[in-house]
């Protein structure tokens, strides 16, 4: 679903990340894990188009998209929920939702009674502004309008940050549900917890770089983890 090679992004004189290359294979869950500074961010930033890559390759579902602007990367599949959420804060839940359906592309977008059976609180609250949502609100919010679009890839850049443990509880059983539909998932994460709940396969990034790849299990069981964020 999506390749990744020889991937680089500069700040300026600085190169963020250097030398990247991962796949994400049709219907398969993999976590982005490391420390403050690892590149985590900057990595899917720029695969999603939001800021420009150095060097390298994207390749969504067989086309090319390194060098396509974010709206028409969303369009073509590939839904990115930033830390940011970056909602509009004036349109409430239901027009939030349903202004997603544009970038579905040329896909059938889903229904918003269906992000409603997901996230039952966005249904009780479809008349709310975005602004005066809770933060744990907001995420689902956030989550939801991916989703509508149908992406062929959903990444999430940290989507526990900042929620409450029960609030990060019912996100993880709604990706676990969206999973099992065969949605192909790229999830950046530091809790550890919520990456082995999601994920079969990670990558470590460190300073920059992928410092290794393997089973998740095998990473947060082994020591690979920690020599990534620790050393």
């Amino acid at each position: 679903m999506l390749t990744v090679s020889g991937f680089a992004v500069n700040y300026g004189p600085v190169t963020a990340v250097r030398d990247i290359a991962f796949e994400v294979r049709n219907g398969e869950s993999v976590a982005i894990l490391g420390g403050n500074g690892a590149g985590k961010t900057t990595t899917v930033e720029a695969v999603a188009g939001l800021i420009p890559s150095a060097a390298g390759s994207v390749v969504l579902d067989g086309a090319d998209i390194s060098k396509e602007p974010a709206g028409r990367i969303a369009r073509m599949g590939l839904a990115l929920v930033t830390q940011r959420r970056d909602l509009f804060p004036d349109f409430t839940v239901r027009e939030t939702l349903l202004t997603a359906r544009s970038a579905a592309g040329r896909r059938e977008p889903l229904e918003i009674e269906e992000i409603f059976d997901l996230f039952p609180r966005l249904a009780a609250r479809a008349g709310s502004i975005a602004a005066n949502l809770s933060g744990g609100e907001q995420q689902m919010l956030a989550i939801g309008r991916a989703l509508m679009t149908r992406p062929k890839l959903l990444v999430l850049d940290e989507p526990s940050s900042g929620l409450a443990q029960g609030v990060i509880a019912v996100v993880v059983e709604v990706l676990q549900r969206v999973r099992r539909t065969g949605q192909a998932l790229l999830v950046v994460e530091q809790n550890l917890e919520l990456a082995s709940a999601l994920s079969e396969r990670c990558i470590i990034m460190s300073v920059g770089r992928i410092a290794w790849q393997g089973a998740t299990e095998e990473a947060i069981n082994g020591s690979h983890v920690q020599r990534a964020y620790f050393s």
